[in-house]
């Protein structure tokens, strides 16, 4: 499709661009930027006057829930809802049902990714077999079949050795690694953030130096085998601060935080609110102002959402027996848009962590408008409220401490390849 989107403010932070100018593409990719080539006779015009124009956005780590149980979502409901919030690639995670740990669960998300049409799906494979953290998985296989990075997400590596060897395969074939830091001893059964909350609540805590343990651990490992790696979802100040010496020190680091828990505290699960029981759980006052801090300064590249459906009834149950995780997948351009309006971020460095950031963590094609590129974008309206309700969810996941809540910022249109593929009614 030949299409111009003119009149809205485009914000491309890879090419520094924020200004307002039209944008034109054709056969899937950018053509041209301000003025159309001269013959070009687009087949539809967007009329983005009072929109923001950026690249689409880029997750790392949503949960897709397929292969899996269906009743929590499936990758029809789950990429319908990414375009829904503004995100046109989404590096889904490898904790699935079978999980990707082999060529052939890779294949079948493809297929089924290619079918729908949809958001984008860029599989994260599994760093071990069955991510039981003992034998090592194909990972030249889950590369080639089309896997962007290999993790074992929270479940453990028992072996420092075999952790090692892990590392070491994947640096020989130039595979980035995604690390949830987290010392699973430590963890033990702990569901929310070690200290006096936890404590008069009776919930067992998990302390911070759980996570700088783990942090720790594979920093020493990544300085013995080279390998490029991300660290995802971090929670504390202890780890920003890790992570920020690292950086210095040369290390092939990135880091990303959940939207989560840039906005919330510890404070919210008093009252046992299971909406606010998440992984990591969430923390102080103190780590949420130093993970701000650390997104402003770019120690943290990246703002993930996290995103984890669930049914109604998994969070039902007594607090520390409920299913951790959010739903916010369409929710977490709002709430980083509180975070322009409170001045820790302009908007700019939002849609940077949303898109540029995520793109250079990974080593991915997209991100970007400039000529050339895909031409995946977001158009969303900063300013129109809207309420967060079932009917205006696409997500089958219903565990969102937002429902009933009106939140101001909605996407109104995503393209993919230059073929729009939501718009809202």
């Amino acid at each position: 499709m030949k299409l111009t989107i003119c009149g809205g403010r485009l914000i491309d932070p890879a090419q520094q661009i924020d200004e307002q100018i039209d944008i034109h593409i054709a056969d899937g990719r950018v053509l041209a930027l301000g003025q159309a080539p001269a013959g070009f006779n687009p087949e539809r015009t967007i009329h983005a006057e009072g929109l923001v124009v950026t690249p689409g956005f880029i997750d790392i780590g949503a949960h897709l829930r397929e292969p899996g149980p269906s009743y929590k979502g499936n990758l029809r409901s789950e990429t319908k809802a990414a375009l829904a919030g503004g995100y046109t690639t989404i590096c889904c995670r490898p904790d699935t049902s079978p999980c990707i740990d082999s060529s052939a669960v890779v294949q079948q998300i493809q297929d089924k990714v290619e079918l729908l049409s949809q958001a984008k799906v860029m599989p994260i494979g599994a760093l071990t077999q069955g991510l039981k953290g003992t034998h090592l998985s194909n990972m030249a296989g889950l590369q080639h079949t089309g896997c962007v990075a290999v993790s074992n997400m929270r479940q453990p590596i028992e072996s420092s050795l075999v952790l090692r060897r892990c590392l070491e395969y994947a640096s020989t074939f130039d595979l980035q690694v995604v690390f949830y830091p987290e010392d699973h001893w430590l963890k033990a059964d702990g569901c929310a953030n070690e200290g006096a909350l936890a404590s008069r609540l009776g919930l067992g805590g998990i302390p911070a130096s759980a996570e700088a343990i783990g942090l720790s651990r594979v920093l020493h490992l990544i300085e013995t085998t080279g390998v490029k790696a991300h660290f995802g979802m971090l929670s504390t100040a202890r780890a920003v601060e890790m992570v920020s010496n690292a950086q210095k020190r040369g290390l092939p680091v990135t880091a990303d935080v959940d939207i989560a828990h840039l906005i919330y505290t510890e404070a919210e699960i008093d009252g046992y609110n299971s909406q606010f029981y998440v992984e990591p759980p969430l923390r102080s006052a103190t780590d949420r102002d130093a993970l701000r801090q650390g997104v402003k300064d770019g120690v943290l590249s990246v703002i993930s959402s996290a995103h984890l459906p669930h049914e109604e009834a998994a969070k039902m149950a007594p607090f520390a027996a409920a299913e951790p995780g959010m739903a916010t997948l369409e929710t977490t351009l709002s709430q980083g848009l509180v975070l322009v309006e409170e001045g820790l971020l302009t908007l700019p460095q939002l849609i940077e962590r949303l898109t540029d950031g995520p793109a250079k963590a990974l080593g991915l094609s997209v991100g970007g408008l400039s000529v050339g590129q895909p031409a995946d974008l977001c158009l969303f309206d900063a300013g129109i409220e809207w309420q967060v309700t079932h009917d205006s969810l696409f997500t089958a996941g219903e565990n969102t401490p937002l429902m009933g809540q009106s939140v101001k910022g909605q996407v109104q249109f995503a393209i993919v390849d230059g073929e729009v593929a939501f718009e809202r009614a």
